[in-house]
């Protein structure tokens, strides 16, 4: 074995200064375990050096690779099949450990960079194909039993390996143990959906073991898109979603309802269950319940849904907020049922679709909550039986019970007694007790709501020493105070709106503030960095403001550090900023949170995937800036950039539109600009598209250079991602002669590199390189480390296509020491990547499947959906050239899986390939 190819072996490409001596010195220690007694620094008769590097001299029968061999020769030709798998279980015995265990770091990491070599790579395949030889011929006789062992040992070695898992399922069940079997089937299928985002394949199907307990889920795909040539397959989550909220801790009454939604259940476990999904409507006035109702009953029979509980607040009576569009809350739901964004169609009838085509064969609980209409609802139902779906709305939704079967139920108001009893409930059964008169007047002055006695038991609860009478006098002091109001109809809003004026005055003067200002927030929840942002406070003193509010009940925290309004609550904060805040004050708080939003997003946009032109974004307003009452929300690393991006996203759309509609162009071009990265890696190219577009004509109006020239390059870039490319060359162009004029160098080079991609992805790779020569001069000019190595992997490409595969080599591996110097993990993959396009034109397949391995696991880790997608594609070619068809064609499933809906074009030569 050559020198280099034990350092490579050892080290990979990470090699130490003294490799070579290293290797020399265990060598040493390696001759003396061989050959006890041999004096140091001797040479032996067994490990010889010669040739550059060493050879191993011993007889054939004490290599135990050449043992098994020989075992599994004779195993073949063995007459009886029982003998044969005792002759395959002696061969399979002879493997030794894996190297994995409890060593130390270093050797931990010599043995997986070892694991990873071609050479292992290769003799791990042929050790599992003989696994797989065995396991057939021992279920064929009866004698499963013998390969259990080694079929759990290789199936924990290849947890993706359907083949090898299938055999372990039929193993398992063939000895006794269907419940095993079924078990190694659920993690194996959430794995496949988990990395690379599949469903299991027919081999992994057939041999699930039946499931007595309950329907199986059948495999189903999705609606073909237009431009879609075959239905791809669907994921499964790893994990059933349950997005249920907290249920209220102190629910009461509501017997005859809840005994009416129960019996709508009883049909589904019954001899003669419904063929269709169980609907019901919960209407009612706002704050009567509905739901607390549909919540509570959620949590008391979510047990009896296994497959998971979705939940969606559609908003659809939210003052100043535009109700949830359907396509929003099905994109959520896709989003918990597994499909990453880049997999979810277009269109709301291609995503309705595949919601109900991943709920077909389920037993799934869905509330839909405070829904405006039936069209809002109509996408977000099952199509098959098997589900509960409750709907709330103050509407009584009647179009639902005509067209979708959907049971009606009203809500009135509770009873007295039921009143009282939520009532000593909160506060206690003897403080009621002892103050009836008062009680009773409590209830008649929050007209028996829910959300009205809520309110008044927080603030008793807090005032422990008032009695209760003190607190009927305040109440009915807030009410006399708002008579006139409304009409005479109105009297239970007119009610409400007495007891929420009685807890707001409670409040301290900044909690007070804070709690008209959140009425201006557009996102559909807000956090405590939003909200700091919103009043111009820090965190620190926002934090115990948010919970004096939530103490209140005048907010609610609906997940940890995530807090929502009740409708009426945001209501009644909407019409107390516009009545207590100027213009002025109204207009400061907006511009302080998207300020907020811009500064937190260039700075999660540096995390994610630097771009090698950075921008400024546009600085808070002097007054602001001098208080320091803007602050951006510190992330640690790309994780949680990434998770701040996903998080905050309505957010953030909802602070552009903003930023649009009242000209704030700054903001505008550069909330744009911020979200470039995320929304191309994740394969949300259409909203990519449409903020490109809206960034354009606000970078014309600055007649700023740098803005207009990033405007041209983002708008430019979003067409290539789409397959624009006419438009994507003119917009590219611009973006040159803008930041030529203006002699912005890295903008001129990032322009360079995007001009590189859509030259090279229509296969026009000389005028590609031609484009791209001068931004490696720009970057060395600068110092720019991290810009270099991207012209250099874009180089290495390109070479490669040409046929000039020795510099693309060099110039990959340049490009790899930086970016693993500068510690960027996103761009040592697409070297990797670009390594494996290399060597696969070199002829070296074995090296090509490693490095494509290697891109593949760091786009995973980075969250590149795109790029995982595009690998799993040339990884698949890999295994093919190298002889492993079934590979290849499990890895081009995958791909197309995962390509569908970010490219079809590409998609469909996937496919192409698969059939052929």
């Amino acid at each position: 074995m050559q020198l280099p190819d034990i350092v490579d072996a050892l080290w990979a490409d990470r090699p130490p200064g003294h490799a070579v001596n290293m290797v020399h010195r265990h060598v040493g220690e390696l001759r003396r375990l061989l050959e006890p007694g041999l004096p140091l620094r001797a040479e032996g008769g067994l490990l010889l050096r010669g040739g550059g590097g060493y050879r191993l001299t011993v007889p054939p029968d004490s290599v135990d690779l050449l043992v098994f061999r020989q075992l599994v020769g004779r195993a073949r030709g063995f007459g009886d099949s029982a003998g044969a798998v005792d002759l395959f279980i002696e061969a399979l015995s002879l493997r030794g450990g894996d190297g994995d265990g409890d060593g130390d770091g270093a050797g931990a990491s010599a043995s997986a960079s070892a694991s990873a070599h071609p050479l292992f790579v290769e003799l791990e395949r042929e050790y599992d194909s003989v696994v797989r030889e065995a396991a057939e011929l021992a279920l064929g006789c009866g004698r499963a039993d013998r390969v259990l062992p080694v079929l759990s040992a290789s199936a924990a070695r290849g947890p993706l390996d359907e083949g090898i898992q299938a055999l372990l399922m039929r193993a398992l069940d063939a000895t006794g143990h269907p419940d095993r079997a079924l078990a190694v089937f659920r993690a194996t299928a959430a794995r496949l959906a988990d990395e690379l985002g599949v469903d299991p394949g027919p081999e992994l199907i057939a041999a699930r073991p039946p499931v007595t307990d309950r329907p199986t889920p059948s495999a189903v795909s999705s609606p073909a898109s237009p431009t879609s040539p075959t239905p791809p397959p669907l994921t499964t989550p790893p994990v059933p979603p349950a997005q249920l909220p907290s249920a209220l801790p102190a629910f009461v009454g509501r017997h005859v309802e809840l005994e009416r939604l129960r019996g709508l259940l009883e049909g589904l476990d019954g001899p003669s269950p419904p063929s269709a999904p169980v609907i019901c409507t919960i209407s009612g006035t706002a704050g009567v319940g509905k739901t607390a109702l549909a919540v509570h009953l959620a949590h008391k029979v979510a047990d009896r849904f296994p497959d998971g509980q979705l939940y969606v607040d559609l908003r659809g009576f939210a003052a100043g907020v535009s109700p949830t569009p359907p396509q929003n809350a099905v994109r959520g739901f896709l989003d918990a049922l597994g499909v990453p964004a880049a997999r979810v169609p277009e269109s709301l009838d291609a995503q309705a679709a595949l919601y109900r085509s991943l709920l077909a064969g389920r037993r799934m609980l869905v509330v839909l909550d405070n829904a405006r209409d039936a069209a809002q609802v109509r996408p977000l139902l099952p199509g098959a039986a098997g589900c509960l779906v409750l709907v709330t709305s103050r509407n009584r939704l009647s179009g639902l019970a005509s067209a979708d079967g959907a049971r009606p139920l009203t809500l009135g108001l509770v009873t007295s007694d039921d009143a009282r009893t939520a009532l000593a409930a909160r506060i206690g059964a003897d403080r009621v007790a002892a103050e009836p008169e008062a009680v009773t007047e409590i209830v008649a002055l929050t007209a028996r709501l829910p959300l009205a006695l809520a309110v008044v038991a927080a603030r008793a609860v807090v005032h422990p020493s008032f009695p209760l009478s003190a607190l009927a006098d305040q109440l009915r002091s807030a009410h006399r105070a708002l008579d006139g109001f409304h009409d005479a109809g109105a009297d239970t809003a007119t009610d409400v709106r007495a007891v929420f004026s009685w807890s707001y005055d409670a409040l301290g003067a900044e909690a007070a503030r804070l709690f008209r200002l959140l009425a201006l927030h557009p996102g559909p929840d807000l956090t405590v960095h939003t909200a700091a942002a919103l009043a111009g406070l820090a965190v620190g003193r926002t934090r115990p403001l948010l919970a004096e509010l939530a103490d209140a009940h005048l907010l609610t925290e609906r997940a940890p550090g995530r807090y929502v309004f009740h409708d009426l609550l945001h209501a009644y904060a909407t019409e107390l900023v516009h009545a207590d805040e100027t213009d002025d004050e109204r207009r400061g708080a907006v511009r302080r949170l998207l300020d907020h939003c811009l500064h937190t997003a260039h700075a999660a946009a540096l995390l994610y995937d630097p771009p090698t032109a950075v921008i400024t974004p546009v600085a808070p307003e002097p007054e602001e800036a001098s208080q320091g009452s803007v602050q951006a929300q510190a992330l640690g690393d790309d994780a949680a950039a990434c998770a701040w991006f996903r998080s905050e996203r309505p957010l953030l759309l909802g602070v552009f539109e903003h930023a649009v509609e009242h000209g704030l162009d700054g903001h505008v071009w550069q909330l744009a600009w911020c979200l470039e990265r995320y929304h191309e890696r994740l394969g949300h190219w259409h909203e990519y598209l449409a903020l490109q577009r809206a960034a354009l004509p606000a970078a014309r109006r600055l007649g700023d250079p740098v803005a207009l020239g990033h405007a041209h390059r983002g708008l430019g870039r979003a067409c290539v991602m789409l397959r624009h490319y006419a438009e994507a060359e003119d917009q590219l162009r611009c973006a040159q002669g803008v930041f030529e004029e203006a002699g912005d160098g890295h903008g001129l080079a990032q322009v360079q590199l995007s001009l590189w991609l859509l030259l090279t992805r229509q296969d026009r790779f000389k005028e590609g390189l031609d484009e791209l020569a001068p931004a490696l001069g720009i970057y060395r000019a600068s110092g720019h480390r991290r810009g270099q190595a991207y012209v250099l992997v874009a180089t290495a490409w390109g070479e490669a296509c040409l046929g000039d595969c020795r510099n693309a080599l060099v110039h990959a591996h340049q490009a790899l020491a930086l970016f693993q110097e500068l510690g960027a993990r996103l761009p040592e993959g697409y070297t990797w990547d670009t390594l494996g396009h290399v060597h696969t034109r070199l002829g070296e397949h074995l090296r090509s499947v490693t490095c494509h391995q290697r891109a593949l696991a760091l786009f995973r880790e980075s969250g590149d959906l795109f790029n995982v997608a595009c690998v799993l594609d040339r990884l698949g070619d890999a295994h093919l050239a190298a002889g492993d068809r079934a590979a290849a064609l499990s890895t081009w499933r995958a791909a197309q899986e995962a390509m569908q809906d970010f490219d079809p074009v590409w998609a469909a030569e996937v496919r192409r390939k698969i059939d052929a």
